[in-house]
């Protein structure tokens, strides 16, 4: 079933992993979903790069480990060169190491290759069209991370997107910031990992509302993308109640 809305234009994809196997999995996940195109597929960063030049994608997949040219040094290439394209990390590893790194150099989102197929498609179609900050598994890692929540060994006690509940947002954004009290009540609810039909819904807006008040955000505080802002909301949250 195709959940996309008619408006919406196709994103053009690119697939890069070094195992062919792993390719035939995103490609049969998103072939049944009319939102995506594949366009290209690489084995590594570095035919990635070569790719980008020739097909300029709106999307990429890209896994973390590769041998040469990894996901992480492909991602910062490729966002240096063309910073607005979507790049979603792809991977086994639920390392919170990884997953910070990975929003350093840049990346919009970070999947892991566990989840139902149902799930890949609903957050990576949230990805493409800018209705969504991060995946819940993301949002909830960020919150533990910051809270103090995770354990020695670095990885959360429990699987957010298995179904287990998320810590309630409690933050504290600094006076200071230039946001105004609505801002502030979304900037809240970007670090809980609500999408935009979410956060309309418990704030009583519109959906058009949120995303023009997104866009403000980030433009007040001199963000590039969400997953930064959902960053932004809990360090500061976290600093002023310390």
């Amino acid at each position: 079933m195709n959940d996309s809305k008619p408006s919406q234009s196709v994103a053009r994809v690119m697939l890069v992993d070094d195992h062919p196997h792993g390719r035939e999995g995103m490609r049969e996940i998103l072939s049944g979903d009319r939102s995506f195109e594949i366009i290209a597929e690489a084995k590594s960063g570095e035919e990635a790069l070569e790719l980008m030049e020739q097909q300029q994608p709106d999307l990429v997949l890209m896994d973390i480990r590769m041998p040469g040219m990894g996901g992480l040094e492909a991602t910062q290439r490729i966002k240096s060169r063309w910073p607005a394209v979507k790049i979603v990390m792809v991977t086994v590893s639920d390392d919170i190491a990884d997953l910070f790194e990975a929003i350093k150099r840049g990346a919009q989102g970070y999947l892991l290759k566990n989840i139902t197929p149902s799930q890949w498609l609903e957050y990576l179609r949230a990805v493409a069209y800018d209705e969504a900050p991060m995946s819940k598994e993301l949002a909830a890692r960020l919150l533990l991370e910051f809270t103090g929540a995770l354990g020695q060994s670095g990885r959360a006690p429990t699987n957010p997107l298995g179904g287990s509940p998320r810590p309630e947002p409690r933050l504290n954004v600094s006076s200071t910031t230039p946001l105004t009290e609505r801002e502030k009540e979304i900037l809240e609810r970007v670090a809980y990992g609500d999408s935009n039909r979410e956060i309309a819904a418990t704030l009583g807006i519109s959906e058009h509302t949120v995303k023009n008040h997104l866009k403000n955000i980030l433009q007040k505080l001199h963000l590039d993308n969400r997953v930064q802002l959902a960053r932004y909301a809990i360090q500061q949250g976290m600093d002023d109640r310390t």
